[in-house]
């Protein structure tokens, strides 16, 4: 029988797969836009900028995972054109994303703690 650790290393390595895995969101690192430490995605996943400090990794990650869970509960959706909360919409066009005042940004700033320090 095979070993859990080396099953899971065997695991990261086809699916390039990136640690830590918190509440299994598979995580990635990759290019965002500029000022983006991270995102998190509807499919469940979450993409986190290349070579922050550990600790705001971290955080990064409890923070995407509020926005996947304000998905999963229903509360959060969006498109290329809008970002849909509670039943109302919210032109992207009209906003900064991630803007602490946003009404699941909120949320999500209440529930984890600040990256902004990194």
């Amino acid at each position: 029988m095979m070993e859990v650790s080396y099953l899971l290393k065997l695991i990261n390595m086809a699916f390039k797969l990136k640690p830590p895995f918190t509440n299994n969101s598979p995580i990635y690192e990759r290019e965002l836009e500029e000022g983006c430490m991270g995102k998190g995605n509807k499919n469940g996943t979450i993409l986190i900028a290349p070579d922050l400090p550990k600790d705001a990794e971290l955080s990064v990650i409890d923070h995407e995972e509020v926005h996947i869970d304000q998905v999963k509960r229903g509360d959060l959706d969006y498109d290329d054109k809008n970002v849909y909360w509670k039943g109302k919409s919210y032109a992207r066009s009209k906003m900064k994303e991630g803007n602490p005042n946003l009404p699941w940004e909120k949320e999500a700033y209440s529930k984890t703690d600040p990256y902004d320090k990194y």
